[in-house]
């Protein structure tokens, strides 16, 4: 096969990949869910399997486990988390604008100084419609997550449904990764090989670190906040945590929310506030010393800009899905890049024409790989 029928048999593969993707977006969250789990699970298997036990009993142990686990932490954060959320959703409103009030209040002498009341005045109407527009952005935001999740996908087929597929996946994983192996271009297939590899452990690397990363920040803020006693502390911390999955989104998030609620609630008292903003200083501090070194470190190899732009994109493009696979695709990307940048350097293109020089940098390429 010629290189451009190559290129074009590839393209066009990523075409129906994507078309499917768009055409399939609503049902494919419990297979993608599912996937996510079976893949990451694998390895446990593995381990239970070199222990004498066969794939079944492992599969039905393992999935047994983790069930028990999510059932109890959903019926022991459920009613907590809701209750909590529901009061934040509605004193929101209320607490931003006595907050609007306070920063108004307290910045009204600067104001005055450098612009005089004209200034003071489009500043307050200014800031009067930012917090309006925040405010309504993330009731919209919550509203549309849940509706969208009840309504699209169904609470039954994310909780019941994947599971059982999580099931049969998990089963026959490494059956269906030899079919696969099996179909790769025998001239190749070393190459593919390699860098499915490097795929691999950039997506594992990061799943499974930034997922442990996510749970051990969010206890540590749900705690944090709500030893310092802020009104609503466990649900913004948890939200803390699982938006860490974003790089610095998650902390920026809980860190505005968590002050603004603090300051709303103790003001005139400044302890409690800087207690609060102490906490997310101390996340950040495990996060980035502690936590992130030891459980991803440098897994995926894509730059934060990188990542947060194949979150954002794949989730408008794609929803929810988009935003599972937006991880992983990247890595895949990031990889792929790599692969043909080391390509490049080492081909007559990059070179000038000088063959000696190519036939030393794919031998350098080689042996460093």
């Amino acid at each position: 096969m010629t290189l451009q029928r190559q290129i074009g048999f590839w393209l066009g593969s990523l075409v129906v990949f994507i078309l499917l993707l768009v055409l399939l977006r609503d049902v494919l969250l419990p297979f993608i869910a599912a996937l996510a789990l079976a893949y990451l699970l694998d390895p446990l298997a593995d381990r239970l399997e070199r222990m004498g036990m066969n794939r079944l009993s492992a599969t039905i142990v393992i999935l047994f486990v983790f069930l028990v686990i999510f059932v109890l932490a959903l019926v022991l954060l459920a009613p907590l988390l809701g209750r909590q959320l529901a009061g934040l959703v509605e004193r929101l409103p209320a607490d931003a604008a006595k907050l609007q009030a306070l920063v108004m209040e307290k910045g009204a002498p600067w104001l005055e100084r450098f612009g005089g009341g004209n200034l003071q005045q489009e500043a307050q109407n200014s800031l009067g419609n930012l917090v309006g527009e925040a405010t309504k952005w993330i009731g919209g935001l919550l509203q549309s997550l849940w509706s969208g999740g009840t309504a699209i996908v169904g609470v039954f087929s994310l909780l019941v449904l994947t599971p059982v597929i999580a099931f049969y996946l998990l089963v026959d994983w490494d059956r269906m990764v030899a079919t696969v192996d099996s179909w790769l271009p025998l001239e190749h297939r070393d190459t593919i090989r390699d860098l499915l590899h490097e795929m691999d452990l950039a997506i594992a690397g990061f799943l499974r670190g930034q997922a442990l990363v996510c749970l051990l920040l969010g206890t540590f803020y749900a705690i944090g906040l709500s030893i310092v006693g802020v009104n609503f502390g466990a649900l913004i911390g948890i939200i803390s945590g699982f938006l860490s999955f974003i790089p610095y989104v998650g902390s920026l998030t809980g860190l505005v929310l968590s002050v603004g609620v603090a300051i709303v609630q103790f003001w005139p008292d400044w302890t409690w506030p800087l207690a609060t903003l102490g906490v997310f200083l101390a996340g950040q501090f495990l996060e980035g010393n502690i936590f992130q070194p030891k459980f991803v470190g440098d897994s995926i190899g894509v730059h934060p800009v990188w990542l947060m732009f194949a979150l954002l994109a794949f989730g408008s493009l794609f929803g929810f899905v988009g935003l599972l696979l937006a991880v992983p695709l990247a890595a895949v990307i990031g990889v792929l890049c790599r692969f043909a940048l080391r390509q490049y350097l080492a081909s007559n293109l990059y070179h000038g024409g000088d063959a000696t020089r190519a036939a030393k940098a794919k031998a350098r390429i080689k042996a460093d790989s």
